[in-house]
């Protein structure tokens, strides 16, 4: 298996920021019907979750958390020596995002700034490509944003994702130390997976599709450049692949899920974390939820959810086993000890790069 271990590399700083505006499940009960409203809610536990305005991306989220660990850090933006951007909601298809975060970020030219494609497994990813980036070179810090815009690709007519998915964009930040520090990371992907979440037409495999919404077999309404979501086989292959990986990421680090005080996961839905807790005997109370408020972020997730459950306490060093997966199929288990004075509330922001909305030759 895709295994990695690393010393003397330690979280600095997570940071996650939301859009400001708020869209209640409550609003398609005219719309769904008060049952099928109901019955969502009670599956999934989303009441609520968050949307981007038409110019918002996420890099504006993701650069936002990025300038709260900055300030609040004092860091020398200098230092950065890698920038990672992960994310399936890229600001155009060329150049790189990452590169216009370059920019935003004021960072400097001695700096690798480069876009990975994944989605729901962008932390785990991030964390491994950060890490070995910076053990591997002279780099003393590295930054990692991921973030997603989902709302933009759901077709208001598709029940089946219309209320599941939320917009978010978070930062972490890597820094080399002389203290103990450890980071382990376990990769794991299944290409035979990659209908079960697609948005089948915008890139170059099929450029000019049509744009018309078409009913598709499971009797929603979409077109192809929508996001489609297979759930009967996304819930399969989290029930079984991903508690399987994590109990092989035990098995390789010596641990157990006593040795950690917060399971950081994906925000799926309700239902699938109160499985996954029960097959890995991890107890829900150390499993922060906030999809209720947020809804399923995609590759934020794990991120957003530590902000929203420690990002205004201090309760010392947490040690955090990260899980990840989705869209590929990819997933990635990860581990890390943060302080928690080093993870900040969740920000709501508006913020819109509008240097990058170019609709006109220049």
């Amino acid at each position: 298996m895709p295994f990695f271990s690393y010393s003397g590399i330690k979280i600095e700083g997570i940071a996650a920021a939301v859009p400001t505006e708020r869209v209640s499940v409550d609003n398609f009960r005219a719309q769904y019907g008060e049952e099928a409203v109901d019955k969502f809610t009670a599956m999934t536990g989303i009441k609520e979750f968050r949307r981007t305005k038409e110019h918002q991306t996420a890099s504006d989220l993701g650069c936002v958390a990025a300038e709260k660990i900055f300030h609040e850090k004092n860091i020398d933006r200098n230092s950065i020596g890698a920038l990672v951007f992960v994310a399936h909601s890229t600001d155009y298809r060329r150049p790189a995002t990452a590169c216009v975060l370059h920019k935003r970020l004021g960072l400097s030219k001695d700096c690798a700034a480069f876009d990975i494609g994944l989605g729901c497994s962008a932390v785990a990813y991030g964390i491994q490509t950060i890490c070995s980036m910076m053990s591997n070179s002279d780099i003393q810090r590295g930054l990692l944003i991921v973030g997603e815009t989902l709302t933009k690709m759901v077709n208001p007519n598709d029940r089946s994702v219309n209320m599941l998915f939320g917009d978010g964009g978070a930062a972490i930040l890597f820094e080399k130390t002389d203290k103990d520090a450890h980071i382990n990371v376990l990769l794991k992907s299944d290409g035979n997976g990659y209908k079960a979440i697609i948005a089948p037409a915008g890139g170059f495999r099929n450029l000019n599709a049509s744009h018309d919404d078409m009913v598709w077999p499971d009797g929603n309404t979409r077109s192809l450049y929508n996001t489609y979501m297979n759930g009967t086989d996304v819930f399969s292959f989290t029930i079984t692949d991903v508690p399987k990986s994590v109990k092989e990421f035990f098995e390789k680090t010596q641990t157990s899920p006593d040795d950690y005080d917060c399971f950081a996961f994906h925000q799926a839905n309700q239902y699938i974390h109160k499985q996954l807790s029960k097959k890995l005997k991890t107890p829900m109370d150390k499993m922060p939820l906030c999809l209720d408020r947020y809804g399923n972020t995609s590759a934020p997730a794990p991120a957003l959810a530590l902000c929203d459950a420690y990002g205004e306490k201090d309760e010392g060093i947490i040690k955090t086993l990260f899980c990840c997966f989705g869209v590929g199929l990819s997933w990635g288990v990860a581990s890390a000890e943060i302080d928690s004075k080093d993870i900040f509330p969740v920000i709501e922001t508006d913020e819109v790069f509008e240097e990058g909305i170019i609709n006109e030759p220049f």
